[in-house]
């Protein structure tokens, strides 16, 4: 990191920031979701200019908060069953967690790894809640919170 402080990072709270900031990255949220085109139609939308857009677009990001909580990732292994991960998929849109990856491994030995990242910003019941529902599906020889 700089001496000059020139590159060096800070977390600041949002209603300590300049508006400005905060709507640079409601810009960018909006081109990087599709729901704006261009750069000139996100900041409209938002109510700053272009070159403000361009000056802080680099700069300026929101704080994932992965330790809080709010995304989980979960270790299942589950027999080779047609149809088993769907049921797995469906127990996390029903409880209103938002599935952000999925990787599967080959099945060997008549199971497959699975991991699953989920935001569960909008889970209506506790990750544990929703981790006894997966253990309890047919198939499911495992599952566990791995992080978050």
């Amino acid at each position: 990191m700089a001496q000059n402080g020139h590159g060096q990072l800070y977390l600041v709270d949002g209603d300590a920031l300049p508006e400005v900031f905060i709507r640079v990255t409601q810009a960018r949220e909006l081109l990087d979701t599709g729901r704006a085109q261009t750069v000139a139609e996100a900041a409209e939308a938002v109510g700053i200019s272009r070159s403000a857009y361009y000056k802080y677009k680099n700069a300026v990001m929101p704080f994932q908060n992965v330790a809080g909580g709010r995304i989980v990732t979960f270790q299942i292994m589950l027999r080779h069953k047609t149809g088993l991960l769907s049921e797995v998929l469906a127990q996390f849109a029903e409880t209103g967690a938002n599935i952000l990856t999925i990787n599967q491994g080959i099945p060997t030995n008549g199971a497959a790894p699975v991991t699953i990242t989920a935001d569960l910003t909008a889970l209506d019941t506790s990750a544990e809640a929703l981790l006894t529902r997966l253990t309890a599906l047919e198939g499911v020889i495992k599952a566990a919170v791995a992080a978050g």
